[in-house]
């Protein structure tokens, strides 16, 4: 057996990375000590770039979109936050919610996606969901006995996209379940909403007006509100317009 092949086995029995066997190949070093330090650089490397890999698979996304060809002309900015900040996901770190409303097809899914992409790619967690399908998660645990399992997994996140809220009404134990989470997040995480109604209507999905008013009051307490008024892209761009 070769010494690579032996530091590899020693590797596997220390539960360390066979990268590091690989990776003894590529240092020039001759300074044992400064080595030793390329040496656990590269496998922190390798490490980080494995976590970030692992984020954005475990965060669900649709579809990987970016901020590379996202326009932001038809998108309505509030006075506190700018295109810089989105970028950057500073919002995230301040534990604040971005809520996206419009009209279909104007870009909300994209740029939700593309901030939560980049928030993977700075090791943070991110669990993307179309609203009823996150309520569906939560009624399932709820009769399996696992709620409070999946509640652990979402506080585990740094971020939460709801995305299509209010697209499909809710049943009472569904919307009081989604109620319960947006309780859990206040001031702990952040959300991104992405909605084509406005709140006054969302009385229609959750039913009961009281709740709807806490819920609401919870999530544009530390919200910034982002207006998405242009055409749809989809319409725009598809076969029968040409």
């Amino acid at each position: 057996m070769s010494a690579i092949e032996e530091i590899a086995s020693c590797c596997k029995a220390l539960r360390l990375s066979g990268n590091i066997a690989e990776n003894i190949k590529k240092i020039k070093e001759t300074d044992k000590e400064l080595f030793l330090l390329r040496l656990f650089q590269l496998e922190l490397d390798h490490r980080k770039h494995n976590r970030r890999l692992r984020n954005i698979k475990n965060a669900g996304f649709y579809a990987l979109k970016g901020f590379s060809n996202y326009v932001f002309d038809d998108v309505k900015l509030p006075d506190a936050l700018s295109v810089d900040d989105i970028i950057a996901g500073e919002f995230i770190h301040n534990k604040q919610n971005l809520i996206m409303y419009g009209n279909p097809g104007t870009g909300k899914t994209h740029l939700a996606t593309a901030i939560g992409h980049a928030a993977c790619k700075k090791d943070l967690k991110v669990g993307f969901f179309r609203t009823a399908g996150l309520v569906n998660k939560l009624l399932e645990a709820k009769r399996k006995n696992e709620f409070d399992k999946f509640l652990r997994k979402l506080a585990g996140l740094d971020l939460i996209i709801a995305d299509e809220w209010g697209y499909v009404p809710l049943d009472r134990e569904g919307s009081q379940l989604l109620f319960h989470v947006i309780s859990e997040c206040y001031e702990r995480k952040s959300l991104i909403i992405t909605t084509n109604l406005e709140f006054s209507r969302w009385v229609n999905i959750f039913y009961d007006k009281d709740m709807t008013t806490a819920m609401v009051d919870r999530l544009v307490h530390h919200s910034h509100l982002l207006i998405f008024d242009g055409d749809s892209w989809r319409v725009k761009n598809s076969l029968i317009s040409h």
